[in-house]
């Protein structure tokens, strides 16, 4: 029998400095009531010029390591969902398996937009299940305030950066991962996108000069499809699971728009005090979302061992999808892990592997490529 990937551990990051309405009020034309009424949102976070996605996934990733009572070294596989990521290469996700010094560890970055988190879960947990993994860590992370027009009413007004990790494991007890559903839609890939920077659209002089670097976004039709998929991906992915929507404990969504949430939940009959929803202090951290909608229902004791839990989010692409999980909480063990000490153990680390490095290209070009 496949194993099962549990949910073992989990861990946040969020930048200090808060950006509330009535700054952004003063910045372009809107209101603190203008963007409530039609968002539900009320302040967001804003990365600092040191920080980036790369260290708010690494702070992010070591909490929920000590979360989970693990090693570095045990960690098998590191999936970072992002769309901004920290270069277009290399992989945000190598540069957290070198900050928290997983040596062994495959890593890699999966782009599917907001939807992303559950993407990466789906695949972090078929990697459990077919036995290449044992141990695994899903991060979403996003700087997305640096792809954002600060004059674009439309977008300025939505976005927030934040982390969001959860570490997974294998157990042949049945929990976990349930099912996930993954779907999309090309056909509407111009409805929310970043034009340029790509093969498509290279950085050029135009380019910055006609604003392309910037998130772009349809919101009117965006509204339409997310409230319509994020019904249909719940009640797929509940199906699949083997449940209905009453066995359901807690829906954790993306958090993008309160009302885009409030539809979808009286689509599934589903009362909102069955739901997470933290987008008025956080807004729209994409990817991140849900891993920190749920770390902040946790320290809230909204989830409990044994719940059953829905992750529901829509994104660019176009992208959407659902999963179910039963919470299991972190494994027995004896081991007690402290960020700190693992940051400290993984700078070292790395130091050490770049002098070996240095040393190595040294005596190469002294002794074996003096032609």
């Amino acid at each position: 029998m496949s194993p099962y990937a549990h949910i073992t551990g989990w861990g946040m990051a969020i930048p200090d400095r808060v950006l509330t309405n009535a700054e952004l009020a003063q910045m372009v034309d809107t209101t603190d009531e203008w963007i409530v009424s039609r968002t539900g949102i009320r302040e967001r976070r804003i990365a600092e010029d040191d920080q980036t996605t790369a260290s708010l996934a690494t702070e992010a990733a070591l909490n929920a390591i000590s979360v989970a009572n693990l090693s570095p070294m045990d960690i098998d596989l590191i999936i970072v969902a992002t769309s901004s990521p920290e270069h277009l290469f290399p992989a945000t996700a190598c540069l957290v398996q070198n900050s928290i010094g997983a040596t062994k560890a495959g890593a890699f970055d999966l782009l599917a937009a907001c939807t992303g988190f559950i993407y990466a879960l789906n695949m972090a947990s078929q990697a459990i299940a077919t036995g290449s993994a044992k141990t695994a860590v899903v991060i979403g992370s996003e700087t997305l305030s640096r792809l954002i027009d600060w004059q674009d009413r439309s977008t300025c007004i939505l976005f927030g950066d934040g982390a969001g990790a959860f570490v997974l494991q294998a157990s042949e007890e049945p929990a976990g991962l349930l099912s996930a559903v993954m779907r999309s839609d090309g056909s509407g890939a111009d409805l929310l996108s970043l034009p340029a920077g790509g093969s498509a659209l290279p950085t050029s002089i135009d380019t910055v000069n006609e604003g392309l670097h910037f998130i772009s976004m349809s919101g009117r039709e965006v509204y339409r499809f997310a409230t319509r998929v994020m019904t249909q991906a719940t009640e797929e992915a509940v199906k699949k699971a083997g449940l209905k929507i009453t066995d359901i404990d807690l829906v954790v969504p993306h958090q993008a728009n309160q009302r885009i949430i409030e539809t979808a939940l009286k689509n599934l009959k589903i009362p909102l005090e069955r739901c997470v929803i933290n987008l008025d202090r956080y807004g729209n951290t994409s990817t991140a979302s849900i891993p920190i909608a749920a770390c902040e229902a946790l320290q809230d004791g909204k989830i409990r061992p044994g719940d059953r839990l829905v992750f529901v989010g829509f994104g660019s692409g176009l992208t959407w999808g659902a999963a179910v999980v039963q919470w299991s909480g972190p494994f027995p063990t004896r081991i007690r892990m402290i960020p700190g000490i693992i940051r400290f153990y993984a700078r070292v680390r790395s130091l050490l592997l770049r002098l070996l490095r240095f040393f190595d290209s040294f005596f190469w070009d002294r002794f074996y490529n003096n032609d």
